[in-house]
């Protein structure tokens, strides 16, 4: 007769066992595998090209990478060439959120194969983006010149506002905005002002949350970015 040990013995190794298998399918779908690469036709003088990271929002997500043809920064840019960016636009899951780990992993990949000026990387991001935006700035504030988060939110206590010190930020809200009011940019951006940072912020006073036509049609925000070297 097998004893209760031996039984809890068998039952932990195959607990185990089975962590062993699922953790790194558990990793490997948080993988930002699939993206839009916009790489334009003309390399620039300096040999290497800006690259603007575009985090969309929750209404995106999904399997459909068609759906960001259209998104963000993208239709100016292709228009534009002008502005030399090479723009990522990763897509997120359905009912998964953006997480600074993966998408650190995932630049990293893009930057092994193209010539990118790592003193001239950029984020921005709508609402869920706009959050990603701001989190990914937090987590590794060294390895962007500038951010741009759009209608956006981040529970940062003093010492998150205090890594972001040395960032260049511009945050745009609606101030009809239902959906996240415009205080939650208002916050970090009023906090960001009393440490002295290099941040501004354009608050729209007939808009409400849809305000990216706006913001991404604006050449004055590539502009800017492009004016920021880290």
């Amino acid at each position: 007769m097998v004893s209760m040990k031996r039984i809890i013995l068998i039952l932990c190794l195959v607990v185990i066992a089975a962590g062993i298998y699922l953790f790194p399918k558990m990793i490997n779908q948080r993988d930002y595998n699939k993206y839009l690469l916009y790489v334009p036709d003309e390399v620039p003088e300096t040999g290497k090209y800006p690259l603007l990271l575009y985090l969309h929002g929750s209404g995106a997500r999904g399997n459909d990478l068609s759906v960001l043809e259209n998104h963000g920064p993208r239709p100016f840019l292709m228009n534009h060439k002008e502005f030399p960016f090479v723009l990522v636009s990763p897509l997120c899951k359905k009912d998964d959120s953006w997480h600074p780990l993966y998408l650190l992993r995932m630049l990293d990949s893009i930057e092994a194969k193209l010539p990118i000026d790592k003193n001239r990387i950029y984020v921005t991001g709508l609402s869920m983006g706009g959050n990603g935006t701001w989190n990914l700035a937090r987590a590794a504030p060294d390895r962007f010149a500038a951010i741009a988060p759009l209608c956006g939110r981040a529970h940062f206590e003093t010492e998150d506002v205090k890594a972001l010190k040395d960032l260049s930020i511009w945050a745009f809200h609606g101030k009809k905005d239902d959906l996240v009011p415009y205080q939650a940019s208002e916050r970090l951006v009023n906090k960001l002002e009393e440490i002295n940072a290099d941040v501004k912020y354009t608050l729209y006073p007939e808009l409400g949350h849809r305000i990216w036509d706006e913001t991404y049609g604006n050449p004055d925000l590539y502009h800017w970015l492009l004016s920021k070297i880290k």
